[in-house]
């Protein structure tokens, strides 16, 4: 089983997860995801989380900040979260985490310790 499906599998196991992706957000094209539902367009989700990730990183400089200081970014909506994180380890440049999670069963901050723990299996 590859790096990405172990990562993919590990964060499904998450309480309220509902679909996780690997995104080079450089094509914008999904490397590997999996989904709970098949309402769930992961890969349009990943497309449009690829602007939100490229525009962060490209901002962050005008804060004084460094792009490998991002840890993630947290969409919340009506239903939902949306997790990104950026994977900034240098032989991960140019790709992202994306976690959606379901807004009433899912628990954000161990979601986020969970996703630093995942990155270390890619």
């Amino acid at each position: 089983m590859s790096a990405i499906q172990v990562a993919l599998n590990r964060a499904m196991r998450l309480d309220g997860a509902l679909g996780v992706a690997v995104v080079d957000y450089v094509s914008r094209m999904p490397l590997g995801t999996q989904s709970r539902s098949e309402d769930l367009d992961l890969d349009r989700i990943a497309h449009g989380g690829t602007d939100v990730v490229r525009t962060h990183l490209s901002a962050l400089p005008l804060f004084g900040h460094k792009p490998d200081q991002l840890e993630d970014i947290l969409i919340t909506l009506n239903g939902h979260y949306h997790l990104l994180r950026p994977l900034t380890r240098r032989t991960h440049e140019g790709l992202f985490l994306l976690l959606v999670l379901d807004r009433e069963h899912a628990d954000p901050d161990a979601a986020r310790q969970e996703l630093r723990r995942i990155e270390d299996l890619l």
